[in-house]
Order: structure tokens, then C-alpha cells, then sequence
């Protein structure tokens, strides 16, 4: 990435303009017949890996386009071959037409102006897109601008045993209050674990007065009085951790294992159907279902992002509309295909596709759209950098 950084802060920021015009979809549809799109990808999925392919199964029957999974093991990489063809020149009909894509890749592509658009919000199926509840128009606190289209979400939620617990938390305070009555029930993953930094945000933005101060870069002027009820929540609660908060489970999965093994009580996760998976593959008992906070918990979208040189951009349009169209969300949200969370608002589809959306069996365990409620955003990442050092020098020599 810093060669990436470092190249992009070399080129000339220009604006990719959105032709094919994706206000006019007769004609997108139109020139998209008959392309081949080349979507680069993840591919460390098998179940992910039959989607796509079932995407393009779809896109072909209805529109002609055939789509061509570029599978990756690192996003980067096609960032970094959309780069290189700038530079050479190649500016039309690259090698990339789709890319899934997050975060800092999105957000140098769009820095370098890589990238084809705006095209996302007019894209049809927007419409039923939640732009109120879900974070889906910015990436990690950068704004998206409609220069990708998001199709799938994750989000917070703690998993609890209800043979233990009797009701679930609204706020961070409520489960501080329950680990002092239950010291030794609860614990989350040591940072940097991914889990664990996101249990260290999700207790950040839930404490601080005004979570919008956290979507700017940290400042060191504020930052001790921005985070000080984080630390005052830590310093209650570390002592009424499992193990005293002197050691931590290393992954999220080893939290799972503390509660199969009846040593802790409730768990965080960043998908709220693990659950669900969890007790299917008989990893956590019947018992356990999850919950969110009464403000919300933080959630982000995958998004996918049109190269700026794509040579079948139209195509691309399509398949980025079909990933937002109710059918792909209904598939994609069924635990035994993804098991995804949707980006649509359920009061703004057509009765027949709400009612598909409340009919599907989303598991024992698993939150439906509308329980999951709002979506807070991701604070900056340099707020997380920066907590993540204060709490490894408080908290991180516990072994």
C-alpha cells in the first residue's frame, strides 16, 4: 500500500465522467448486451465463489453480459494493475471492469481518480437502497460520492446464552452493570485482533457524547476528552473480565470456545449470523442468540467500483444493479448461500419482496434486517490506531 499511496500522490487527480450515462438505462442496457465483464474479486470462498457465479448466470440470462470472476487474494493487487495501466496510458478497455473493493483501496483509487462515475445512485435499484439506517454512502469515513455501489453488510452484535442471561443489553453501560454483578463472564478478544479493536469503536461510539467527532482525523487536542469515557469504562470493567483481564482469548473463534466451554456468558461478533453457523456446526449451544445496542451498533458495506478505463463500464452498471436488486439481496441473505446482511430498506420494497424478506428463515440466532436497526459508522481510522497503542500500553502486557 505505501507504493500504492506514494504513486497515487504522483498522478494528476482528474474526474472519470460516467459514460455510458447511467441516468439513461435503456441505453446502458442497451450497450451492455453482449460485453464481458471481468469482476476481480475475492475468491477464498466456495459459497461466495458460487454467488458470483450465479450472478452471472443471472446478468447472462436477462442482459446478455457475461461476467468473468477474476478470483483474488488481495484487492490490492487489482488497485495496483488499474494504476499501472494509467500510467503506461492505457485508458480505455482495461483489463478490470469490476472490483470489489473496500476502504483504503476505495479510497486511494478515488484519491487518484481511478475510478468511472458517479454511477451508483442512479443506477435503478438504488431506490430501495437504505440510505437512512445502513452506512452506505461512505467507505471508512470516506465519502463515497456514488463512485461504487454497495451490495452486502456487516454489522455488530453481541451473542449472549440465554440460559444465562436473561435479556440483552441496550448500551455498553448495561453490560458493564451486568459484568460487575457476573465478574468472570465476560471477556472480548486482545487487541489488535480485529474483534477486539472493533469491541474497543463499538464501546467508543456508544460512550462518547457525539459519535459524528469520531469521522475526523484524531487531534491531539481533543483527543484525551474524546476518549476519556473509554477509558473510564475500561478501568471498570477490565477487573470483572474473565481471568481478571490479565489474559484475553487471541481470536474471535476462541471466544466462542470460552462460551461452548461454560467459562463466559456473551461474545462479540461482526456477523450477525455466526451464530446461527455457530450452532449449526455445533460450535456454541441452542441457547445463544444476539442482540445490538439501543443507538445502534457499527456496521460498513462491501461495495464494488468501476475502473475508470473499464471498456465494458455498461456491463459493469448492470451486474452492479443486479447485486442491489431485491432478488440478489433475498439470495444473498439466506444462510445457506452467504448469509449476508442486505443493504435495502424493507419499507421501500414492493409488498411481494418485503414479504419474501420476512419469510426467509434466517436461523435460531440470526437478527432480521429490521431488529438489526441502525448502523453506526466506522469512526476515522486514525482514531483506532491511536487507541488501539494507548490500550496495548494500559491493558496489553496481560498474559
Amino acid at each position: 500500500m505505501k507504493y500504492l499511496s506514494l504513486a497515487a500522490a504522483l498522478l494528476m487527480p482528474f474526474a472519470a465522467s460516467a459514460t455510458p450515462n447511467p441516468s439513461d438505462w435503456e441505453a446502458v442496457l442497451q450497450e451492455a448486451e453482449g460485453q464481458t465483464v471481468y469482476w476481480n474479486a475475492w475468491g477464498g470462498s466456495t459459497t461466495t465463489n458460487d454467488f458470483i457465479a450465479w450472478v452471472g448466470e443471472r446478468v447472462s440470462e436477462d442482459h446478455g453480459v457475461t461476467l468473468e470472476h477474476v478470483k483474488l487474494t488481495d484487492t490490492a493487487d487489482a488497485v495496483t494493475r488499474v494504476l499501472s495501466e494509467k500510467q503506461a496510458g492505457e485508458d480505455t478497455d482495461g483489463a478490470i471492469d469490476l472490483i470489489w473493493i473496500n476502504g483504503a483501496n476505495f479510497a486511494a483509487m478515488k484519491e487518484a481518480g481511478l475510478l468511472f462515475g458517479p454511477f451508483a445512485e442512479d443506477l435503478p435499484n438504488w431506490a430501495y437502497v437504505d440510505t437512512e439506517g445502513k452506512t452506505v454512502q461512505t467507505d471508512f469515513t470516506v465519502p463515497v460520492e456514488a463512485y461504487e455501489s454497495p451490495w452486502a453488510m456487516a454489522q455488530v452484535v453481541f451473542m449472549y446464552d440465554t440460559a444465562d442471561i436473561a435479556a440483552p443489553f441496550g448500551s455498553m453501560t448495561g453490560i458493564l452493570e451486568w459484568s460487575k454483578a457476573n465478574p468472570g463472564r465476560f471477556t472480548y478478544p486482545q487487541p489488535p485482533d480485529f474483534l477486539g479493536t472493533t469491541f474497543l469503536k463499538q464501546a467508543l461510539v456508544d460512550l462518547v457524547e457525539d459519535p459524528s467527532v469520531l469521522s475526523q482525523p484524531v487531534e491531539d487536542a481533543t483527543y484525551e476528552d474524546v476518549t476519556a469515557p473509554l477509558w473510564a469504562f475500561l478501568e471498570e470493567l477490565t477487573p470483572t473480565l474473565w481471568r481478571e483481564g490479565r489474559a484475553y482469548p487471541q481470536t474471535g473463534p476462541a471466544q466462542l470456545q470460552l462460551i461452548a466451554d461454560g467459562e463466559v456468558d456473551m461474545a462479540i461478533s461482526f456477523s450477525p449470523g455466526e451464530a446461527t453457523a455457530a450452532i449449526a456446526n455445533y460450535q456454541l449451544p441452542d441457547t445463544v442468540r444476539t442482540f445490538v445496542l439501543d443507538k445502534g451498533t457499527i456496521g460498513n458495506a462491501s461495495f464494488v467500483a468501476i475502473p475508470y478505463n473499464s471498456g465494458s463500464a455498461a456491463g459493469a452498471m448492470v451486474v452492479a444493479n443486479f447485486l442491489m436488486s431485491p432478488e440478489a439481496q433475498l439470495r444473498a441473505q439466506d444462510p445457506e448461500v452467504l448469509g449476508y446482511g442486505t443493504v435495502l430498506a424493507m419499507d421501500k420494497l414492493p409488498e411481494a419482496d418485503r414479504a419474501a424478506f420476512e419469510a426467509l428463515d434466517l436461523g435460531i440466532a440470526t437478527l432480521s434486517p429490521a431488529e438489526l436497526g441502525k448502523v453506526q459508522d466506522e469512526p476515522h481510522p486514525s482514531w483506532m490506531t491511536r487507541i488501539a497503542e494507548d490500550w496495548a500500553a494500559r491493558y496489553g502486557t496481560a498474559q
